[in-house]
């Protein structure tokens, strides 16, 4: 009986973990999005791939999750260019688009 709310207790929380990276990759993507849109750019391969995490300390000293997402984007249809979103919990952070910073949102 023990072992089965381990088990039970061990899954939710898997599944807690897989839900909280699906929405984070998912405003990542819209921030890429919106960035390529501003820019007149082409979002290639239509998707970001994440790229890592790492905990930080938000300004209200709250421990959280940074992960950070890498896109392919075309500026002129022939070159493929590298872009970023970094998200600081559910909150976009940063969006770069190769060396330009586009949008910064938290302080």
């Amino acid at each position: 009986m023990e072992e089965a709310l381990w088990f039970a207790l061990g899954m939710g929380a898997l599944a807690l973990l897989w839900q909280a990276n699906v929405e984070a990759r998912t405003t990542a993507n819209d921030a890429a999005l919106a960035a390529c849109a501003e820019a007149g750019a082409q979002l290639l391969d239509g998707t970001v791939a994440f790229r890592s995490w790492r905990f930080t300390r938000g300004s209200d000293d709250r421990l959280g999750l940074r992960r950070q997402y890498v896109f392919d984007y075309s500026d002129d249809g022939v070159s493929r260019r590298q872009g970023f979103v970094v998200l600081r919990g559910r909150e976009v952070e940063l969006v770069g688009l190769g060396p330009t910073l586009v949008r910064t949102t938290l302080h």
